[in-house]
């Protein structure tokens, strides 16, 4: 057996691409409720104004809001030992600047955490996944702002206490370092620029992302430290969106390409969260971009004194880095890369490469030395209802299964690994196209682009597979 007895196996969700409910029980609009629906081939749109007769995917999203019962009972069936999935800032603090919470917010997250734990699951809560107060956006710009640390810092303060002696592992931001790229200025950050429409090519300036950023990491500190104050069994870790790289060839231009891109994108946010202070790579890349970070004093202690105790990442695809700035990008990543030859591709042009998350894995262990875990991993595809009425996703199986057999590879070379869980566990809104289309989960659900669908849940072939390396503790697969 390479995977600890107590490994945490599991599934993966966001509040905003499952609950639905986006305007019950006192919630306030948040930034993916004004984000129209999209495709693989056409971009969503950002609108302020809700414009009539238009799909805003998350007001309904798989109307889990309704319906978390009958979801955590299959999750259960599976035999899940934790299930990560997020709290709505917005149902607690509709605006994010309220004195008190909203009550009914927090007794719906009551229910869930209760419903988990009735079945012996785990609950991994992420604080901020995607979806920052639209009104703090329209305040403050979101977190360009610096008066975003004391209003996610009360938040998390209000969920910390109220969850006490229920609630083991949290996450502060999900794929932190989303925000290195233009796409996660509004995705990560509710950083709306003037003239900001098209998800997908937003309005940039890079000095407020690399602020906003600086302004994330001092409140996940203070959250790591409020955190073990509140109740010292807490572990709260950083969830780090990763995109492998491997230089294109052996040319040391190419090798350089690649270093300067994994810096950025994998392990600056990391080299903060994990280790407390700023990498000195940073320093030229800043100088370079004409970026001038507002860092107070009192900033880089409490960075020191908020070090994560674990570490977590997603892991959908590798990409390839080149100097020759003649070579095409590789179909689907929006993260930059060019193709790498030896790879296949899913039909979002994302490449599987699971070998990819056995590389990673020793990766970032021999870096940072804390227990590892996969917070999101899967395969997006289209799945197709048969005449009698199943679902045949051997596909997603194969993708799963491969990814699998290299984490015990990794287990084997020393990875601390604390658990799995897969992306989209059941069908939900994609967050970078808005579509249903879209699917990762091991629950279908009747819900579909153009809004029509009776949310019934079905399940795929792989249900029963998971179900079975959950129960084998991943040697069955």
């Amino acid at each position: 057996m390479t995977f600890r007895k107590d490994f945490l196996w599991g599934g993966a969700t966001a509040a905003n691409q499952l609950e639905g409910g986006w305007q019950d029980g006192g919630k306030g609009i948040a930034c993916p409720d004004i984000c129209t629906g999209g495709s693989h081939t056409k971009s969503r749109r950002i609108t302020p104004v809700l414009e009539e007769g238009i799909f805003y995917p998350s007001h309904e999203a798989i109307d889990f809001y309704h319906r978390y019962k009958e979801d955590i009972a299959l999750f259960a069936e599976m035999g899940f030992k934790v299930f990560r999935f997020s709290i709505a800032w917005t149902r607690i603090f509709p605006t994010g600047e309220e004195e008190t919470p909203n009550e009914e917010g927090l007794r719906f997250y009551d229910q869930v955490i209760d419903e988990c734990l009735k079945y012996n699951i785990e609950p991994l809560i992420t604080i901020s996944h995607y979806e920052t107060p639209f009104a703090l956006t329209q305040k403050y710009n979101g977190w360009a702002s610096r008066k975003m640390i004391a209003l996610f810092t009360k938040y998390c303060e209000t969920i910390f206490k109220r969850y006490k002696g229920k609630v083991k592992y949290w996450l502060t931001f999900n794929e932190i370092n989303s925000a290195v790229a233009p796409i996660g200025g509004f995705l990560g950050q509710g950083i709306l620029n003037e003239g900001s429409q098209d998800f997908m090519k937003q309005a940039d300036i890079p000095q407020l992302r690399f602020q906003g950023l600086h302004h994330q990491f001092v409140a996940s500190a203070k959250a790591v430290k409020l955190a073990h104050e509140i109740d010292p069994t807490y572990r709260v870790g950083c969830m780090q969106l990763f995109a492998t790289m491997y230089p294109l060839t052996c040319h040391p231009k190419d090798v350089i390409a690649c270093q300067e891109k994994s810096h950025l994108m994998n392990w600056f946010c990391g080299d903060v969260q994990v280790r407390g202070s700023y990498p000195n790579y940073m320093k030229r890349y800043f100088e370079k971009n004409n970026i001038h970070l507002e860092i107070e004093k009192e900033d880089l202690e409490i960075l020191k004194e908020g070090c994560v105790d674990f570490y977590t990442f997603s892991y959908y695809m590798s990409g390839c880095m080149t100097a020759n700035k003649d070579q095409l990008a590789a179909e689907g990543n929006i993260l930059g890369g060019v193709t790498n030859p030896h790879l296949k591709a899913s039909d979002w042009g994302w490449q599987i490469d699971p070998e990819g998350l056995r590389y990673t894995l020793n990766e970032i262990y021999d870096r940072y030395q804390i227990p590892l875990m996969i917070v999101e991993n899967g395969l997006g595809a289209y799945d197709k209802i048969e005449a009698d009425g199943t679902i045949d996703d051997t596909y997603r199986i194969d993708y799963l299964r491969q990814h699998i057999e290299q984490m015990h590879e990794a287990v084997k070379d020393g990875v601390d690994l604390l658990g799995y869980t897969p992306w989209g566990c059941i069908d939900l809104v994609s967050a970078s196209t808005g579509e249903m289309a879209k699917r990762y989960g091991f629950i279908y659900v009747e819900k579909y682009d153009d809004g029509s669908g009776d949310f019934s849940r079905r399940k795929k072939k792989s249900f029963d597979w998971y179900k079975q390396v959950i129960a084998s503790n991943g040697e069955k697969l």
